[in-house]
């Protein structure tokens, strides 16, 4: 049935897209050519030359949409990466339509219209996707359009899983059981039950009432894993492989084909390739440059304030671990009464910490402290988005504690971050804070950069967790 529906909103999507195409262009010819917006247009081509170029557009922009995904089942794709695979689409179309015009010298087809054009299509196609996706998560929410799935194997994997169906009830996935060698029947996991052995899979599989199956088993019975697969081949039912060590490879595994062996590294840090080194390194330089300027005026009160209320040095300077494990100094306002460095480097700050100056307090609370790594990042030490830097001696004490904390050291540490924008800052969980930072080395794009420091600003520097 969910195939069956699936199959019924492909053919909707696409006879709404061929709609979309077709009134778009028309619009774009009206606004060129009716309308007071180009008062001094004129029609070297007739309305019927300009309409038969849709012999061409349609089938091309399908294409187009077709090539960056824009048909593919979308229960847990965001918003935000639809909406961006219908730019670039777009952009792609009207770059591909002007290189045809010029080389076939077609100087008579209105240029002002292509571009009206590519501003309406892209703005009507992803009007209709949002009246699309917020539609069909409300009817998910609702218990409508579900899907049905069978987990197969007790772990981590299957409980992490599990996690997520429930918190989003929007992708409309309703988990019907899971079948265990060595869990007891009838055990419950968050209103999930064992229903049985996982030779049951053989009874269960020809009734047909199922949409998925996922392979969750744990890593002890991976054994088991080629039969179970071929069982579910034979089914014809969807089958997919969710494995329990999720917390050695990354959410995005970077695989290659080593003459049809399958390797999958354990880690992919975008960064490590030169390319977006360069242009982060690039907007390192210019957003430092930029924002020295900007919060200059800031810098030099709280310089003034720093140095005029209590003694010592107006920038502090403290030994940090940074990309490739190598130390540097990085530079904050003073914010302490100073005090014996080897006392200082292994504690924490904590709440009416008294070494704290009056201040002290205001600058931390608001993060002006931490302006002066703005030089820090353009000397290269840092940058404007990474993980934050923590000192030696607490870098040796969590490499041991806490799972892929080094990891964090594949890129240059940052200003702010994923995990500082998501609250966690100062006394706070510093595995969750891995978690984030782990979540960001293997996700990282410009486009994530930029959202980061928007939510910096959105939510404010202002650190509740700051003593």
């Amino acid at each position: 049935m969910i195939k069956d529906n699936q199959r019924h909103f492909n053919r909707l999507h696409l006879l709404l897209d061929i709609l979309l195409f077709m009134l778009s262009y028309l619009e774009a010819w009206y606004i060129k050519f009716r309308t007071p917006f180009f008062k001094d247009s004129y029609e070297t081509l007739s309305f019927e030359n300009y309409m038969l170029a849709l012999v061409f557009i349609v089938p091309g922009y399908f294409m187009l949409y077709m090539a960056f995904h824009l048909y593919t089942p979308k229960r847990v794709q965001g918003r935000r990466l639809e909406c961006t695979n219908v730019i670039k689409a777009n952009t792609i179309g009207i770059l591909l339509f002007l290189t045809i015009l010029y080389m076939t010298k077609q100087v008579h087809f209105s240029r002002e219209m292509i571009f009206i054009f590519y501003v309406l299509n892209t703005g009507n196609c992803i009007a209709m996707r949002l009246a699309l996706f917020s539609t069909l998560r409300a009817m998910r929410r609702r218990g409508f359009n579900q899907k049905h799935i069978l987990l197969v194997g007790y772990s981590r994997a299957a409980e992490g899983y599990i996690d997520r169906i429930r918190a989003n009830p929007q992708w409309g996935y309703t988990v019907k059981g899971i079948l265990d060698d060595n869990i007891q029947r009838g055990t419950f996991y968050k209103g999930v039950q064992v229903i049985g052995k996982i030779d049951n899979l053989q009874y269960i599989l020809p009734e047909n009432k199922l949409d998925e199956i996922a392979i969750t088993l744990g890593l002890s019975e991976y054994n088991k894993l080629q039969h179970i697969v071929a069982e579910c081949e034979k089914s014809g039912v969807h089958t997919k492989f969710i494995p329990d060590y999720n917390n050695i490879i990354p959410t995005k595994p970077y695989t290659e084909d080593l003459q049809g062996l399958p390797v999958v590294n354990i880690r992919y840090v975008p960064l490590s390739n030169t390319f977006n080194m360069i242009v982060k390194r690039t907007i390192d330089i210019l957003g430092s440059m930029f924002a020295i300027t900007l919060f200059s005026p800031v810098m030099l009160i709280a310089a003034i304030l720093v140095k005029t209320t209590s003694k010592g040095p107006l920038i502090y300077k403290q030994e940090r671990v940074g990309l490739h494990n190598r130390p540097f100094m990085m530079y904050k306002f003073r914010s302490m009464e100073v005090e014996d460095p080897g006392r200082e480097k292994k504690k924490w700050t904590i709440k009416n910490d008294p070494r704290v100056t009056n201040v002290g307090k205001f600058i931390r609370r608001t993060s002006i402290d931490e302006l002066p790594q703005l030089f820090n990042i353009l000397k290269g030490d840092m940058s404007l988005v990474g993980p934050r830097p923590e000192r030696p001696f607490f870098v040796e004490k969590f490499r041991e504690e806490i799972p892929r904390y080094m990891v964090k050291h594949q890129v240059r540490p940052g200003l702010t971050g994923w995990a500082q924008v998501n609250g966690y800052r100062g006394d706070t969980s510093i595995r969750k804070r891995i978690d984030c930072d782990l979540y960001y080395i293997e996700n990282w794009t410009l486009g994530f950069d930029f959202k980061i420091i928007l939510l910096t600003f959105v939510k404010g520097f202002i650190n509740k967790n700051a003593y």
